[in-house]
């Protein structure tokens, strides 16, 4: 018998505590909140602004930044030109290999490159201002071998990264991280 009403009292528990979110707003089990009345975000093409550019790169980010917030909220993409609840803004700002381990080798003086991206990112929440951000920076790296060129290395390395910062932008977006 008691087994029975602990499921009862679970549920009912799981029950309430759905209720009280969804009566204050919109929550995941990732911990992001959607404001009830939010219904649109705008995220435009996020230009690659750094020193060194691969030609993909900003479609790359901007596309998985898009489908990130279609496919884990209920928001409309709109236009950039439309007043979105959400609206997103930037640039790539850093694209940069650099050594990160050094070896005692004269022909291979690191053995360890990293990839880095930067983002700088505007966020606005029409509905929740307290919650937006201004020019803030996001970057994630990946290591690989120095024997291999970064550019035989790109293709595997920047969708790696960019979901990493796609991560993290929404997080700070809809989480307040």
């Amino acid at each position: 018998m008691t087994g029975i009403i602990r499921r009862i009292l679970y549920t009912t528990g799981l029950v309430g505590v759905f209720f009280l979110f969804s009566s204050v707003g919109c929550y995941s089990l990732s911990g992001a909140k959607i404001p009830a009345g939010a219904t649109t975000v705008s995220i435009p093409f996020f230009p690659n602004n750094a020193a060194l550019v691969t030609p993909t790169l900003s479609a790359t980010f901007t596309d998985a930044l898009q489908e990130k917030f279609a496919n884990q909220t209920k928001l409309e993409l709109v236009d950039p030109l439309q007043d979105a609840d959400f609206a997103f803004e930037g640039a790539i700002t850093n694209y940069v290999a650099t050594p990160t381990a050094v070896t005692a080798s004269s022909n291979f003086p690191a053995s360890m490159m990293r990839l880095t991206i930067t983002v700088r990112v505007s966020f606005t929440n029409r509905l929740e201002p307290e919650w937006n951000f201004t020019n803030r920076t996001f970057s994630h790296y990946e290591d690989f071998d120095s024997n291999l060129t970064l550019q035989s290395q790109e293709g595997s390395l920047i969708p790696i990264i960019v979901e990493k910062l796609v991560d993290d932008i929404y997080m700070a977006a809809v989480a307040n991280w």
